[in-house]
């Protein structure tokens, strides 16, 4: 078995333009917001960083050498794009240690933003989300349709679908793990992304199913909805006036099953059981890997969207997604990403 990686349907019609997203670093801006602040005292050195060209676990290794500690005393909340500007917090366990000099960290890459002291260790996935500015040249396309999707997006948000940056060259990372969970011999760093892969297609692929029906952002039986800016769920078997209601009113978001074991067994709906049996290899390969069954939501807000035509060929546009959602989800609805 094979999987290519379809091409996951568009919730606001096809892209309205083409263009370049990457030209230079600078072109792809990410700040970090933190969901807390650090206390100021603590054996964990608080760092925040603004990189450029480099991606998230060179830096945490550079991190590591330059504070002569051990990789997994390092810790950060989310990996971060390799070709753009990032400003990213990582934290360095220095038990009983004075903080080095951080300034000689510094390069023509890596600027030391702030340094403060924090009680426990920088978790993956602490993050309020992600602030991004992003620059699209040699743009070309119909300028009107653009800003009807651009609007449309501001108020109705877009569909959560994983980046293709998950899957690896032409989802090359997906069968890989079919490979992974067939018996071939990977290493830690490379089963984490594969089954990270995998789970990623089968939500992406359940989510493109409701794209396609229109139920993406609507109520079915035995939905689970999620609260906007919150992991907290809850079930209905059938949608009432107030669930419709909140849904309306984006304070709710249907959700998809993030594939994996669970105990007690949870029932799918039957959108979800047919997505997850068209696929065996992967729904099993997962379970017997110990993945453990969760839940994402399948429409996210889009926080304080801005946009600016510079010129006829350069947009640009600012906007916040929760933390785990890709920028690429809203640039897709309007320009064709390579």
């Amino acid at each position: 078995m094979n999987i290519e990686l379809p091409l996951w349907p568009y919730v606001y019609g096809s892209p309205s333009g083409v263009g370049n997203i990457r030209s230079v670093p600078e072109d792809f801006i990410v700040v970090e917001n933190l969901s807390f602040e650090p206390s100021g005292t603590g054996e964990h050195a608080f760092l925040q960083l603004q990189k450029t060209g480099e991606n998230t676990e060179f830096v945490a290794r550079q991190l590591a050498r330059f504070a002569d500690v051990r990789q997994r005393d390092i810790g950060y909340a989310g990996l971060k794009d390799r070709h753009a500007v990032t400003t990213q917090w990582f934290s360095v366990w220095l038990p009983g240690k004075a903080d080095p000099d951080w300034t000689q960290l510094e390069s023509d890459k890596i600027k030391v933003l702030q340094a403060v002291r924090h009680a426990r260790k920088l978790k993956r996935g602490v993050l309020s989300g992600n602030r991004f500015k992003i620059t699209v040249r040699d743009w070309q396309g119909d300028k009107v349709k653009t800003l009807q999707q651009l609007e449309a997006m501001k108020a109705h948000g877009i569909a959560n679908y994983y980046g293709s940056q998950r899957f690896g060259h032409g989802g090359h990372n997906i069968n890989k793990a079919l490979a992974m969970f067939q018996g071939a011999k990977v290493g830690r760093e490379q089963r984490s992304l594969y089954l990270s892969a995998a789970r990623s297609f089968l939500f992406n692929q359940i989510l493109a199913a409701r794209v396609a029906d229109a139920s993406w952002n609507q109520a079915l039986a035995d939905d689970i909805y999620m609260f906007d800016g919150s992991h907290s769920s809850f079930k209905s078997e059938q949608p009432d006036a107030d669930i419709i209601r909140r849904l309306a009113e984006s304070a709710i978001h249907p959700t998809g099953v993030l594939w994996g074991m669970a105990k007690p067994i949870v029932a799918l709906n039957a959108l979800e059981q047919t997505v997850i049996d068209s696929y065996p290899e992967l729904a099993q390969g997962l379970c017997a890997c110990g993945v453990e069954m969760a839940r994402r939501a399948l429409r996210i807000n889009v926080a304080d969207l801005q946009w600016h035509f510079v010129d006829d060929t350069v947009l640009e546009l600012e906007f916040t997604l929760p933390a785990g959602c890709y920028a690429t989800a809203l640039l897709r609805e309007i320009i064709v990403l390579p």
